[in-house]
């Protein structure tokens, strides 16, 4: 894989230059691009052109490559939002989040495939471990991308577990920051209350760099040796619905926290969390059928069946309903709030186990859920095996601490690595 920081570091020294970065991720797409199928349009010429420009090498991310997911505008390139429906569509304008890494000079290599609208029917992208399996969704094409060498830096986005379940069966670091950090504006909607802008790189000081450059904040964890945090082992209500294998990654993660000085203790959520989680389902679909009111009203047919079926069912949820899973959720997150004011972060499984075999389905966001409802900051630490296929430990801060929960999965990252 590529590394974000190691490839600024290199532009720096003078041993790179942004052209230079920009053919290694021209080489690579033309290796694995046409068995993995990432990218649903690419501008590599244009990117060419743009790397040849000296200014880059002031700026934040030294004219870094990045892919965007295509539910975000781009003026330059088609956005197409995985639908048909959008096919050839061309924007007049930038969404916020491209356009923050335009101006800290990342440069647009291409749109990444998504499912259609950012929903769970697979759109055909091979997960780069093993093309037998799903790379996760709806953030597909970001994450195999990166896993594959052919990106630094891919933005991605989670209404239900896109971002972390994504990077977990893909093997790479992956970051949903808390809600609204990274603005939405000119992404195509799904559930506005829901809906949050994340990030794939290669490992968790490079998801921290891209993250500091482009939402100009203090989010960088490669400066020093990270803190050792106050971890709250979580197994949750859905702990059964985790392979064996998976929950023995977790475990033995905790463990190796625990030897490298963390303070690790073993708790259960309030139960408001597990009502919260079981409502998740309800704010998401009741917000989809308004979001997609266009296409559903006048292009019904041409949505795929998953879909079609997902906003039939959602059609029925009423406001009254909409309204008190919105009031639990509000209550929900106060009371994560003050349970977690002794912990830095809660450690949990990013996913059931291992990427699924085939293509069929992007596999159960059930882990990731109950998170993205509580706007919470989340990060993908990888276990990485030369023999199996990579499992996601999931770290969980606490709203607006992205720093420390970026710093407690850092922690985790190297504690778990082999010595």
């Amino acid at each position: 894989m590529l590394s974000a920081l190691d490839l600024v570091r290199r532009v720096e020294a003078g041993e790179l230059t942004p052209r230079a970065v920009v053919d290694i991720c021209a080489e690579a797409i033309a290796a694995c691009e046409p068995q993995i199928g990432a990218f649903a349009t690419l501008g590599l010429d244009a990117a060419r052109r743009a790397a040849e420009d000296p200014r880059l090498t002031a700026t934040p991310l030294r004219g870094l490559p990045v892919g965007i997911k295509d539910i975000f505008d781009t003026a330059d390139l088609p956005t197409q939002y995985g639908s048909r429906l959008y096919a050839g569509h061309r924007p007049r304008a930038d969404a916020a989040a491209v356009a923050m890494v335009r101006r800290v000079g990342g440069l647009i290599l291409g749109k990444t495939v998504t499912t259609e609208f950012a929903a769970l029917t697979p759109a055909g992208t091979r997960n780069p471990r093993d093309p037998a399996h799903t790379p996760g969704g709806s953030s597909s094409g970001s994450a195999a991308a990166v896993a594959a060498a052919m990106l630094p830096i891919a933005f991605g986005s989670q209404t239900g577990g896109s971002v972390i379940r994504s990077a977990a069966f893909c093997g790479i670091a992956g970051f949903k920051p808390s809600y609204q950090l990274i603005p939405t504006v000119g992404m195509k909607a799904f559930s506005w209350h829901l809906d949050t802008v994340g990030l794939f790189a290669a490992g968790v000081a490079d998801i921290a760099f891209a993250a500091a450059a482009i939402t100009d904040r203090d989010l960088r964890v490669d400066r020093g040796a990270p803190a050792a945090p106050r971890l709250a082992f979580v197994r949750t209500h859905l702990w059964p619905q985790a392979s064996t294998a998976m929950q023995a990654a977790v475990e033995a993660a905790a463990r190796a926290a625990e030897k490298a000085g963390a303070a690790v203790s073993e708790l259960t959520l309030p139960p408001i969390l597990e009502e919260a989680y079981r409502l998740h389902r309800t704010i998401q679909d009741y917000e989809a059928f308004r979001a997609l009111a266009y296409e559903y009203d006048h292009h019904r047919d041409a949505l795929g069946p998953s879909l079609r079926e997902q906003l039939d069912r959602a059609a029925a949820i009423s406001a009254a309903e909409y309204d008190a899973a919105r009031s639990v959720a509000k209550r929900a997150r106060a009371a994560l709030g003050d349970w977690m004011s002794g912990h830095d972060a809660i450690l949990t499984p990013s996913a059931p186990g291992a990427a699924p075999h085939g293509l069929a389905s992007t596999g159960d966001p059930a882990f990731n859920r109950l998170w993205t409802l509580m706007g919470t900051p989340c990060v993908n630490v990888p276990v990485l095996s030369e023999s199996e296929l990579p499992f996601g430990l999931q770290i969980v801060g606490r709203f607006g601490r992205d720093r420390t929960a970026l710093e407690a999965a850092l922690f985790l990252e190297t504690a778990i690595k082999p010595k």
